[in-house]
């Protein structure tokens, strides 16, 4: 699936927490679902599976109220969870273009009788709809984030990494580094303390996947190649507060 053409959304998506609870129409949610099952996967080898829900179908109070979710579902391998972040803010970016809003529930979960219907490991749910406020953001400074120095180790791909640099995660964290040798960008994430790894070492792995999904993006815009490995050359070390989740080779 060739997503470049969600490149410009990239720059004025934001996270939409409030909305009109009317169901969308049919023709409108048989394209989001038409969609999903196009979804490209970091990680074609692992297993997935998403659902579109209902309000009715949400018993959790940390969820943002949103007339539909997509809850998602995976079988835990190495990397699933990198994977998931990369499949969903395909997803996210599509609804963002499509003038609806979506916000990631990283917290709430679906009812107990959605989750025992999957043989798959529950990861995260999506909410999306009509917005009720703005979708998108005016002016690329609303971005909130760390500086492009902070993220990676020379400036050999600072255009590709500015749509990294920008892209969401959980708690506004950031959790990504890129070191640089040739065309190869090691990926690594931020190590937490065992207290702060309790709350957000999932979460930080979801959120290295939406970084690549929005590499994998600038790459295609740029017509250069992106693959992605989770094997990394034995001599290769993380920085120091950091640990390596894969290799990005870009052509």
């Amino acid at each position: 699936m060739n997503n470049a053409k969600f490149y410009e959304t990239i720059f004025k998506r934001k996270s939409v927490r409030k909305y009109d609870m009317a169901p969308l129409d049919e023709k409108t949610l048989e394209d989001v679902k038409k969609f999903i099952d196009d979804i490209k996967p970091l990680l074609p080898e692992v297993n997935t599976e998403f659902q579109v829900i209902s309000q009715d179908d949400v018993k959790s109070f940390m969820s943002i109220k949103a007339p539909h979710y997509v809850v998602v579902f995976s079988e835990n391998k190495e990397g699933y969870l990198t994977n998931i972040g990369y499949m969903l803010q395909q997803l996210d970016l599509y609804l963002s273009s499509k003038g609806l809003g979506a916000c990631w529930q990283g917290i709430a979960k679906p009812a107990k009788d959605i989750i025992n219907k999957s043989n798959l490991e529950f990861v995260i749910m999506l909410a999306f709809g009509k917005p009720a406020e703005n979708l998108h953001r005016s002016d690329k400074s609303e971005f909130k984030r760390n500086s492009m120095e902070s993220i990676r180790d020379k400036g050999d791909f600072d255009e590709l990494l500015e749509v990294v640099r920008i892209a969401p995660s959980a708690t506004n964290s950031q959790p990504w580094y890129f070191n640089i040798e040739g065309n190869s960008l090691h990926v690594d994430c931020i190590k937490l303390n065992p207290i702060k790894a309790l709350i957000m070492e999932r979460m930080n792995k979801v959120d290295m996947g939406i970084a690549l999904c929005h590499l994998d993006i600038a790459c295609q815009k740029s017509e250069k190649k992106f693959k992605f490995s989770l094997k990394e050359p034995s001599n290769y070390n993380a920085p120091k507060g950091y640990y390596n989740i894969g290799l990005v080779e870009i052509e």
